[in-house]
């Protein structure tokens, strides 16, 4: 490799990781977003190395970004997956703006691929009612199970929330739950009754007794200490979550493919559907935007829609 082409290397990737510091550190955006950002900016950074042989970060302009979205179609991205790409990008050049390395952003005039609206597909509340039950409460992890689904139902909570509550998390007596959400935004959730309930379960007749080990049994308690525990007494990890949702929808019957953020979906759609207002909802969920909210309103009115289709006699 060139000497030049090297340096450029190098100067790219400090610059990458510059920016990903100042996501984590300035704007405090979750280890998982950092991650994905940095897997997109390096993506590109090896199509401009080896591609265009650009010399220096100063050196994008708006039609290199264009070249390397083309690619990325060519490669067969759907168009969901491109629109990420070129958000990733317009972050990166506002803060190659920011550094004085450009003078504008050439990604300021980049035209978003149109999508379809999708319209996430939610439970029925009969569907909930089997799920929430699936799990066996004559069990310790059967009732942390299934104190962690009628928790993630009762609130909304994203996955990473849900499962990063500590035990000072939980306030039974007002029937609230402090989060921490996306940029490290606080949030006070409600959390209704037969929730409470059975968190109060899991606390004494569940968690004590889910920890193997004395050096695991030892880590439990605390007011900071993980609200959910594995069997080593360490906080419940995302990916062991999801195979706990899984398996508890196959056992409940649920042929839907089934996830944590559809019980948050249908944690909105439900609630909407009772008569909440949206501006409430969108507190619940943490949404910075209300316009993200406001595709649950749309889940009811198609909802509305088949039942007046299916009910009335002249539809």
């Amino acid at each position: 490799m060139p000497i030049q082409t090297q340096e450029t290397s190098a100067r790219l990737s400090a610059t990458i990781e510059r920016f990903l510091l100042h996501l984590r550190l300035e704007r405090n955006l979750s280890v998982n977003t950092v991650t994905a950002y940095g897997r997109d900016l390096h993506r590109f950074e090896r199509f401009v190395l080896t591609t265009l042989k650009l010399t220096a970060p100063s050196d994008l302009t708006r039609d290199v970004l264009m070249e390397y979205l083309g690619d990325l179609r060519e490669g067969g991205l759907h168009d969901r997956s491109v629109a990420r790409h070129m958000s990733t990008l317009r972050a990166f050049s506002r803060f190659l703006v920011d550094l004085g390395e450009l003078d504008e952003s050439p990604a300021a005039l980049l035209d978003m691929p149109q999508q379809p609206r999708t319209l996430p597909d939610v439970l029925t509340p009969a569907e909930v009612a089997s799920l929430l039950a699936a799990p066996d409460a004559d069990t310790a992890r059967g009732l942390r199970d299934r104190a962690m689904l009628e928790t993630l139902y009762a609130t909304g909570l994203r996955v990473t929330e849900l499962v990063s509550l500590r035990n000072g998390d939980v306030d039974f007596d007002r029937g609230v739950v402090t989060c921490m959400g996306k940029g490290r935004k606080e949030r006070l959730v409600p959390i209704g009754e037969q929730a409470r309930a059975t968190l109060l379960c899991y606390l004494s007749d569940g968690r004590p007794f889910i920890a193997r080990s004395a050096a695991a049994r030892s880590r439990r308690g605390g007011h900071t200490a993980p609200l959910f525990i594995t069997g080593q007494g360490r906080q419940m990890t995302r990916q062991g979550f999801w195979k706990l949702i899984k398996r508890h929808a196959e056992a409940a019957g649920i042929e839907k493919s089934i996830s944590p953020h559809r019980l948050r979906h249908s944690f909105a759609t439900h609630l909407l559907a009772g008569g909440a207002d949206l501006r409430s909802v969108q507190a619940m969920l943490g949404h910075a935007d209300i316009g993200t909210t406001q595709i649950y309103t749309h889940v009811h009115r198609e909802r509305l829609r088949v039942i007046y289709d299916r009910a009335h006699p002249r539809a």
